[in-house]
């Protein structure tokens, strides 16, 4: 049981001058103070009634939105027609982003949990920080800095994502902090930093459209990114669209071939491919000689990968297996592109090794249309992998550098011994140490895991051990927030500034178009009130605002692989259409910078210390769950409409969103399955797992296998089905497989 702290005496009251100097405008009733982009009422440059452009909040597409300015408020969205990203196009979240924005469970004032009634009693910033400071300090002081911990997100802007990380580490005197883009990015961060020598998606969009083969794994491109599904539309090359999928996806029914694999066995799959290719005599020798190290020994290691093999394992046929390999063997520009369902499995660090492996030995990078090419998930986990500070150091370094750790040091003028030389726990450990209780604290922004985290039945019950839980967020009615001792109110994606940084790796400009609801604040100044509470504020003296904070981050960069010390400011920015990098100061003016769309690797060097790149494998290892007499369905799980966004926080406040996506869940299950259950099309199931059951819509479908069944992520009850399994290497978890049963349900139940 929780037992609330008493609360603390202030010291001295802040003035209301230093208040808004710390935080800028608190309600809409303070003065708005406006700023070259929005931090007032009406960014000063733009008259009350005009337009503006602004990246969106949603994926890692990172479209270019025009806001409709009335009274210097955006009244509406439409697709900005120039930026180079999405050209006029916007998916429908886009089109409603602002609607969340006016919902009525906004969250407009710190609560707190009344010790005796449980109710959340509203009170005011002073007081909110008071309490956040105490107890917090109150734990580290008994428990040690190590009992409280950050779970942050791939949905905030980058400079308040590096104030947070710099703020709890090396501020606040904490460790284990890391974000949801775990969930997401993990295994792409950590597969390219072991084979390229750094987290370095190398494509440019425009590579969609160059390519004459494209190969999907993993990747329902057609709806979890559909603006980048519209580039592959516009290829005038006629191309060969392959998906590897165990599901006949949106982005199948578009395919020109569709390999339905058995579900987790696109390693051997990927094994068996290069295989072939070698065979072949497919391989750029060139190529791999003078730029990459290792394929000897890859070579030896997948001869056992026979065709036989390989269709024994995935239950492809041996004509498809061989068409596979002979497009790619065939192909002039071949690029390789997957999202979570490679991400997200027991052994997926090696599987998008696999796929990287595959494109290094044809020669297939660097050049257009070419690429091993990882599609981000968030709108910022791009930003969140580089500069969040939690497993990684900031611009992409590493804790356990000494040389890193002064660089760091150096540019942010702070003292050495502030920065850890220990790395964090990863998400999934920050929660086993909450569940055990080692763990007494947890500062939760801008992500919902009572909702998203795997078999999240155990967190939700881990979460109610926890001393003290601070939930910094837009809503009330989270999930999350539910179980929170503190509640902050955030401004959203609208109502703050800050930049993205999109799946290729594309700088973009978020800008205040809009007021938040009542002492909402953006992050960054919630961040701001922190450091001031808690007595670390000079050390953040120069993080005044997002633009100056933009401006240690460029120093932040330089020398990195990601440099974007090119990059004048926001302004700079704004009127480019957002820039990718690298671009650095020292070649800004080079016409290779100065191009719209820019990929790396085109000279052939890596980013490992001898230049090259890096083939890494390892033999394939059995999921852990697998179906058996009593679970016999291998459970997938996935987007379910481009309507819908993760956990509905935002995507469910519009009437229109969630009219485009179904009104209740739905199970999908082939047509000869639910005829031996005796299902029925648009009857209900019981859906049961080793871990939890819940009921769903029967959906009956040729697109799913004999065997398989599948769930969308975004329904809350999904996640308490799901195998807390986590690859190895980016301790990312497993969501997309386990074994489950189905049962109808019995009308004596009170179901029908």
């Amino acid at each position: 049981m929780k037992i609330a702290a008493r609360h603390p005496v202030s010291k001295g009251r802040l003035s209301r001058s230093r208040l808004r100097e710390l935080t800028g405008p608190l309600t809409a009733e303070l003065v708005q103070e406006p700023g070259e982009f929005g931090l007032g009422r009406v960014p000063a440059r733009l008259k009350p009634d005009s337009t503006t452009n602004l990246v969106c909040g949603f994926c890692s597409t990172g479209c270019g939105l025009t806001a409709h300015l009335r009274n210097g408020q955006a009244v509406n969205l439409s697709a900005a027609v120039e930026y180079p990203v999405n050209r006029g196009l916007a998916c429908p979240k886009g089109w409603e982003a602002l609607t969340p924005l006016s919902a009525a469970d906004r969250a407009t004032t710190p609560l707190l949990r009344n010790p005796f009634s449980g109710a959340m009693d509203a009170i005011g910033w002073e007081h909110a920080l008071q309490v956040f400071t105490a107890r917090f300090k109150r734990l580290m002081d008994q428990h040690g800095p190590e009992s409280v911990g950050v779970l942050s997100t791939g949905q905030i802007c980058t400079e308040e994502m590096a104030f947070l990380g710099a703020l709890f580490k090396f501020g606040m005197g904490g460790l284990h902090c890391d974000s949801n883009t775990r969930q997401c990015m993990a295994t792409s961060h950590v597969a390219y930093k072991q084979s390229f020598g750094f987290d370095a998606p190398p494509y440019a969009y425009a590579d969609f459209e160059e390519s004459d083969v494209l190969v999907f794994v993993g990747s329902n491109l057609c709806v979890a990114h559909p603006i980048m599904w519209q580039r592959v539309l516009r290829n005038p090359h006629r191309p060969e669209i392959i998906v590897v999928d165990p599901r006949k996806t949106e982005t199948a029914m578009a395919a020109t071939q569709h390999l339905a694999i058995k579900p987790r066995s696109d390693l051997v799959l990927l094994y068996g491919v290069a295989n072939a290719l070698t065979a072949r005599g497919s391989v750029k020798r060139e190529f791999v000689d003078k730029h990459t190290s290792g394929f000897e020994e890859f070579a030896a290691f997948v001869r056992e990968f026979t065709p036989e093999t390989v269709c024994a394992a995935t239950g492809l046929n041996r004509a498809e297996f061989e068409r596979f390999v002979a497009s790619i063997s065939g192909g002039a520009r071949v690029s390789f592109w997957w999202t979570m369902g490679v991400n997200q499995g027991h052994e997926s660090t090696r599987t998008a090794q696999a796929l990287i492996n595959l494109a290094l030995m044809t020669g297939n990078i660097g050049r257009p249309g070419t690429g091993a090419n990882s599609i981000t998930g968030q709108c910022n986990a791009m930003g969140s992998r580089l500069f969040a500070n939690a497993t990684s150091l900031l611009g992409g370094r590493d804790f356990l550098n000494a040389k890193h750790r002064v660089e760091v040091a150096e540019i942010l003028d702070i003292p050495l011994r502030r920065i850890p030389n220990r790395n964090s726990l990863a998400y999934d450990q920050i929660v086993e140490r909450v569940r055990d209780g080692r763990m007494k604290g947890l500062w939760v922004i801008a992500t919902n895991p009572s909702h998203s985290w795997i078999d999240h039945n155990a967190l939700n019950e881990a979460l109610d051990k926890l001393d003290f839980l601070v939930v910094q967020d837009l809503y009330t009615t989270t999930e999350t927030a539910r179980h929170a001792d503190l509640l902050l109110p955030a401004a959203g994606w609208g109502e703050k500034e800050g930049t993205f940084i999109n799946s290729e790796r594309r700088l973009g400009l978020v800008k205040k178009v809009s007021r938040a609801p009542g002492q909402a604040l953006a992050d960054f100044h919630i961040f701001r009130l922190v450091a001031h509470y808690w007595g670390c504020g000079d050390l953040f003296r120069e993080w005044t605002s997002p633009q100056a904070a933009f401006q240690i981050l460029k120093r932040l960069s330089v020398g990195q692989p990601c440099d974007f010390s090119g990059i004048e400011n926001y302004s700079h920015l704004d009127r480019s259409g957002g820039i990718q990098w690298p671009f650095a100061a020292s070649h800004a003016d080079t016409p290779e910078a100065a191009a719209n769309e820019r990929r790396l690797f085109a000279d052939g060097r890596f980013y490992h210390s001898d230049g090259k790149a890096r083939f890494i494998f390892e033999a394939p290892r059995p999921a852990v769950e697998q179906p058996d007499s009593e679970y016999p369905f291998a459970l997938l799980t996935g987007r379910g409409s481009s309507a819908q966004w993760h956990t509905l926080t935002r995507t469910n406040k519009s009437e229109i969103l969630r009219r485009l996506g179904p009104s209740e869940l739905q199970i999908e299950i082939h047509p000869s399955d639910a005829r031996d259950l005796g299902l029925r099309a648009g009857g209900r199931a019981h859906v049961v797992s080793r871990r939890g059951s819940l009921v769903a819509t029967t959906l009956i479908t040729a697109t799913i296998q004999r065997g398989h069944v599948f769930l969308p992520m975004h329904d809350a009850s999904t996640n308490g089905l799901t195998l807390a399994v986590f690859d190895p290497y980016s301790r990312q978890p497993g969501y997309k497989f386990c074994a489950v049963r189905l049962e109808p349900l019995k009308k004596h139940d009170g179901r029908t």
